[in-house]
């Protein structure tokens, strides 16, 4: 991988990761294109700038994260069915699910129900006055259709909207959960990710990792707080839209 391909890559993770959109999708997406080499280094990569995503969320949502320990509760209730199935599947979804056909296919499918759920949520009012007041079983049940996003392709973040629009939030606050959301999700992900695949780097590899986590981190910033004002603005349609064109964009790229 070149310091080219990282900036690439690393700002693709950033940018996506917390929209609708799949940022693994667009990194598998990317990686095809560029032709990197799916080695272990390139999988640590991929993994490790993730770090520096969810590092935005954590200071983008300090406040929130430190004003209530009952959002601690929320967000431990709704992780769980992840971390079940995570564990379960993880060997199954890794060798069979990771590649081009399962991301855009699930690409166009996550672009229709986002689409189809953007008029439900339009004149939507909140069941919660706070996003701390949140049930726990609305919680749970959020985390339990997060479990589609272990699909390559479908987004964790689309995943959490879509459950948190069907567990009676507004768009703001599906948005919201989903961004706190992602914060235990993807540590342990990630955390797990990197236990599975031990690698020693050289100086050239660990320019490469700091420069990706420096630029997920700063792009993942940015998206998040543009990303809130459209979905207040527009909704989440136009997401679904994107959705739907690079699917098919790329699986007629493939037949090429």
């Amino acid at each position: 991988m070149s310091i080219l391909q990282s900036i690439i890559i690393a700002i693709i993770e950033g940018l996506t990761e917390f929209l609708p959109v799949s940022s693994t999708g667009h990194m598998i997406l990317a990686s095809t294109i560029m032709k990197i080499q799916d080695d272990a280094f390139v999988k640590t990569f991929e993994i490790f700038i993730q770090l520096g995503a969810i590092l935005a969320i954590v200071m983008l949502y300090a406040k929130k994260f430190l004003q209530s320990f009952t959002i601690y509760f929320k967000l431990g209730i709704a992780f769980v069915p992840t971390a079940i199935a995570g564990f379960l599947a993880y060997d199954f979804i890794k060798e069979y699910l990771f590649n081009s056909i399962v991301v855009a296919t699930s690409l166009i499918i996550g672009g229709i129900v986002l689409i189809l759920i953007d008029n439900k949520v339009v004149a939507r009012q909140s069941k919660v006055d706070e996003l701390e007041n949140i049930s726990y079983k609305n919680s749970f049940f959020i985390g339990l259709i997060q479990c589609c996003s272990m699909i390559p392709g479908v987004s964790r973040a689309a995943a959490t909207i879509i459950g948190g629009v069907f567990n009676g939030l507004n768009k703001k606050q599906a948005t919201e959960f989903s961004f706190l959301l992602a914060v235990p999700t993807m540590l342990a992900a990630s955390g797990y990710d990197l236990i599975k695949t031990p690698i020693t780097f050289s100086n050239h590899e660990i320019l490469l990792l700091g420069i990706g986590f420096v630029m997920a981190f700063f792009t993942a910033w940015l998206a998040v707080k543009i990303f809130l004002k459209i979905v207040e603005n527009y909704g989440f349609k136009y997401f679904g839209y994107y959705r739907i064109i690079i699917g098919i964009i790329f699986l007629l790229w493939m037949r090429w």
